[in-house]
């Protein structure tokens, strides 16, 4: 069964996208290939708690076991060694991805508190969207008093947009509440 934003994306996106940019086919138009969460450690490296707890928030957020990130050079002001665990990430995609982007639009964003839209700035050039969390809480899976510390994390949602025009087209029109103040 497929996913009701890939239904959308599929129905209203598509044909939205192809009058806009003047595709001649619909395999031009831009789409979302993979969602990414990560969560650095920071200060808390050596600590094993707070990175078992990231590992159990990641695998409720997504569905998914995280992967570690390791350090690829030592860097001594950080005290950080070669080899070591500094972060933990997980990579959604097909109906996993399509899933986890409903709940981000639909349910997650408004419970952020002081939410007043995304910063449409966010862009890289090449169209892919970061989006970062200060608390994780924000989210429905994780429970707040289930929880010994609250971390930030970060969403990088990749496309195939060739521009950051592209990629903003492609997200605000699947339902991605960009602020609409003076740009």
């Amino acid at each position: 069964m497929e996913s009701r934003l890939y239904k959308k994306y599929k129905e209203e996106v598509v044909p939205a996208l192809q009058e806009e940019f003047g595709y001649k086919n619909t395999m031009q138009v831009p789409k979302i290939v993979k969602v990414t969460l990560n969560v650095g450690y920071g200060k808390h490296a050596k600590e094993n708690n707070f990175i078992e707890n990231v590992e159990r928030t990641l695998s409720a957020i997504s569905g998914q076991k995280p992967v570690h990130n390791k350090a690829t050079k030592s860097i001594s002001n950080f005290k950080i060694r070669e080899g070591m665990n500094i972060g933990a990430s997980v990579t959604l995609r097909g109906k996993k991805m399509y899933d986890f982007i409903d709940k981000l639009i639909n349910v997650t964003m408004p419970r952020v508190r002081d939410f007043r839209g995304i910063n449409p700035k966010s862009f890289d050039i090449n169209g892919n969207y970061s989006i970062g969390f200060k608390e994780n809480i924000a989210f429905p899976e994780i429970k707040s008093d289930a929880i010994d510390q609250i971390h930030s994390l970060q969403v990088v949602i990749n496309t195939t947009a060739k521009n950051k025009k592209e990629g903003y087209s492609l997200l605000e029109k699947m339902g991605f509440p960009f602020k609409k103040d003076d740009k």
